[in-house]
């Protein structure tokens, strides 16, 4: 097995046969996916650090790795001795690597990138970028040719999702489809996005971490649905339920040569923020591109009547299991050393406890007081520490589960707080019941609406950084679009069906972090003569921090509003809980 230096070595010699300068290798894969497959890591692969974002770029003398704040740490730990420099994105002295490459490279000199693993509109921009300061970009998979005991894709057979939990046949999915399709004009649609296809489908699967996808492409034409998929993944069951919705199976890689194969004059829907650019280059240039927004996309982000049913009952679930770790965590904090990676891990056990869990939605991230501050942070071995009964722990948190998917964070007081916590938890708090009050005009977009959660931030000096609210799947991806709430325009309205995040929150670095996320749903609220008005229903279902709330800050309505969501989280869970835990829930639920 190669080490990092001989891997890079071997690169650069391809890099001289193919008269290549640089290369850059991303942390994507060919189906723009937040998590990826082992198969695809070629980051990990060449420069040793197994963040979860960065870029690698390489050129004949000199090899660098960009990442974000929440990897120095790791990123400088495991790039040494692999000749590799890390390069701090975020810090004024940092060039980008666009930049970086026209500072080491000459005019006309070429960058090779394989372009499976960048979006069309990605490239395009990418491409224009470095013409501008005169480099020259190549399509190119040099890591294909060195990477010599690379992981197979997996081949675990995927599943049909039962119609009880979808809410709606493929098949008629389908139909909707290509109602949307001839409202674009377009014949084909090339579909590349693995929730999309899963959710299309009705199928589910187990390729990657946290998402219950499938690795697949797909191909829907006014007569015809073609699936492109391992056939080691596809068993007699899922074989006959595919043909049963009129959906046709083709080897995965096929995809390439049924794409050269559409005639002249034929109008091809794609949504080049997804579709890879090796993709839309197998496309003939005798066709016609349509490249907007996928129409799957938008018609996922509603959910059906069963879809909200499943999800309810998944918020359900996921309160007993928060008050069973919140519980057992209060009860043995000053007993028992517990760390970040353990509090994580029986997080996950009472999980793994309730009816239909699947997975986690995504990493636990248990921030105890200055790692709280670090937004994404995930605890590592190497940072991981032992929770002391002071300062404050952020969980952010989130269940698979097969009627829903579920996410939410809680900041919670291990000790005495602070009048200064409590100020700042009490203004995120007030941020975060303003936005949840929300009433809104039909067509509002989540820009219009990000100020309610920052307001009370903004008035004392204060700000966060990251976006308000993302938008939540059903059983597939815990980030999904095209709706959030953030400062950035989004022209994506809020709709009826949609489920979305509201977390807002305030980070003092070396300190701690306070966030504070429910899931909501857009409802329907009433039509008046000035139109029809919006509203969000509230859906996760566990109590705040009575200790860390300062009661003097808040208005009468939103303690009323405060009471009413607790008495609501009460009701919900008692049911389901032994005695002991419905005691606990009690005097976290009491009015305030």
């Amino acid at each position: 097995m190669q080490n990092i230096k001989e891997r890079i070595s071997a690169l650069r010699n391809e890099m001289k046969i193919n008269d290549i300068a640089a290369c850059i290798i991303p942390s994507s894969d060919p189906h723009a996916s937040e998590y990826i497959a082992e198969h695809w890591k070629e980051r990990e692969w060449i420069s040793g650090f197994n963040g979860s974002a960065g870029t690698v770029v390489i050129t004949l003398t000199r090899a660098a790795l960009w990442t974000d704040s929440r990897y120095f740490l790791q990123a400088e730990n495991q790039l040494q001795g692999s000749g590799m420099e890390l390069m701090k994105e975020g810090l004024p002295e940092t060039l980008s690597w666009t930049d970086w490459l026209a500072e080491e490279l000459k005019n006309n000199e070429k960058v090779g990138l394989n372009a499976q693993m960048f979006s069309y509109n990605a490239f395009t921009h990418l491409k224009n970028e470095l013409n501008k300061k005169g480099i020259l970009l190549i399509a190119v998979d040099l890591i294909g040719k060195i990477w010599k005991d690379r992981p197979a894709l997996p081949s675990q057979p995927f599943y049909v999702y039962d119609i009880r939990y979808a809410g709606e046949t493929a098949s008629n999915k389908l139909a909707s489809l290509r109602a949307q399709m001839k409202k674009n004009q377009a014949d084909i649609f090339v579909l590349s996005a693995l929730d999309e296809i899963a959710w299309l489908f009705n199928i589910r699967g187990s390729d990657v971490d946290f998402n219950p996808v499938v690795i697949a492409y797909a191909i829907i034409k006014i007569d015809k649905a073609t699936l492109f998929v391992d056939s080691k993944k596809v068993t007699e069951k899922t074989a006959a339920f595919l043909q049963e919705e009129g959906i046709t199976i083709e080897p995965y890689n096929d995809i390439y040569s049924q794409l050269k194969k559409i005639t002249e004059g034929k109008r091809v829907l794609i949504d080049g923020s997804k579709l890879n650019a090796a993709l839309y280059e197998a496309i003939p240039q005798h066709c016609s591109i349509i490249n907007t927004m996928s129409p799957v996309l938008k018609m996922k982000s509603v959910k059906n009547n069963i879809e909200l049913e499943g999800t309810r009952g998944a918020m359900v679930k996921d309160g007993i299991a928060l008050v069973k770790f919140f519980k057992w965590l209060e009860e043995n904090l000053l007993s028992s050393e517990i760390s970040e990676i353990s509090a994580a891990e029986k997080l996950f056990e009472c999980r793994q406890q309730q009816e239909n869990f699947v997975s986690e939605s995504f990493d636990t991230i248990c921030g105890y007081a200055g790692h709280g501050a670090i937004v994404h942070y995930h605890a590592e071995p190497e940072t991981d520490v032992v929770l002391k009964p002071d300062s404050l722990l952020l969980v952010d948190s989130g269940g698979q589960y097969l009627d829903g998917t579920t996410d939410i964070t809680r900041t919670i007081a291990l000790g005495i707080p602070t009048q200064q916590q409590k100020i700042d938890y009490t203004l995120v708090l007030k941020g975060h019941i303003a936005l949840a009050k929300a009433k809104f005009p039909t067509n509002t977009r989540g820009s219009q609406l990000d100020i309610l959660a920052h307001k009370w931030l903004w008035e004392k000096g204060l700000n966060y950084g990251h976006g308000t609210g993302h938008g939540v799947g059903h059983f597939l991806c815990v980030h999904e679009g095209p709706q959030n709430i953030r400062m950035d325009e989004n022209p994506a309205v809020l709709l009826p069906g949609m489920i979305i995040s509201d977390e807002p929150g305030l980070y003092r670095t070396n300190a701690y972090g306070i966030r504070i996320e429910n899931l909501v749903l857009v409802v329907e609220d009433e039509k008046t003569e000035f139109g029809d008005f919006l509203c969000f229903e509230t859906l996760t279902l566990f109590p705040y921090d009575r200790s860390l709330i300062e009661l003097s800050m808040l208005t009468e309505d939103e303690i009323n509003w405060i009471n009413s969501y607790q008495k609501k989280v009460l009701e919900k869970l008692s049911l389901y809980l032994n005695e002991e835990e419905k005691i606990w829930l009690q005097k976290k639920c009491a009015s305030l």
